[in-house]
């Protein structure tokens, strides 16, 4: 990266009222930050394969108006319910019946989410966790392998 490509991207920063901006690349790290006041708060660029290259200060330009994000609500992450064998992939105790869950499905730890058929023998996979069923990740008949995700759960408890 060259000084008119540092230049552009500062230029950028000013138009866009961008207070931060980072790039790293092969061995090239840059990263440009501005002050409250819209003036450089300061610059650096790093080759890490030796030398540290320090860049001037910026000269001021308009204020910087801080970039004001809603919060987010904070949701546990998605717990995957995952195979615990090798096998075929049933969501239904029989061909005619319903499927054990749906998306939007509640579940508890005993409740039953599917069934894998290994060597004839039907076994019954439980959530093992509170929840509700945000994925069905396998498709009914498929064959699954250890370890494999078949379900998200958003867990509730």
């Amino acid at each position: 990266m060259d000084l008119k490509d540092i230049k552009a991207i500062i230029d950028l920063m000013r138009k866009n009222s961008i207070c931060e901006f980072e790039l790293e690349k092969e061995g090239f790290k840059i990263r440009l930050k501005r002050g409250p006041n819209g003036s450089n708060a300061g610059a650096q660029a790093d080759e890490q394969v030796g030398a540290n290259a320090g860049i001037g200060q910026f000269p001021p330009s308009q204020p910087v108006q801080p970039m004001v994000q809603p919060p987010r609500p904070s949701q546990p992450p998605e717990i995957e319910i995952k195979s615990p064998m090798i096998g075929t992939f049933y969501r239904a105790p029989s061909p005619e019946a319903e499927p054990y869950v749906d998306v939007g499905s509640e579940v508890n730890p005993d409740t039953v989410v599917c069934i894998i058929e290994a060597m004839k023998v039907m076994n019954e996979i439980r959530a093992e966790v509170h929840g509700v069923v945000t994925q069905v990740l396998v498709e009914n008949g498929k064959p699954v392998e250890f370890g494999q995700p078949l379900f998200k759960i958003r867990p509730t408890e």
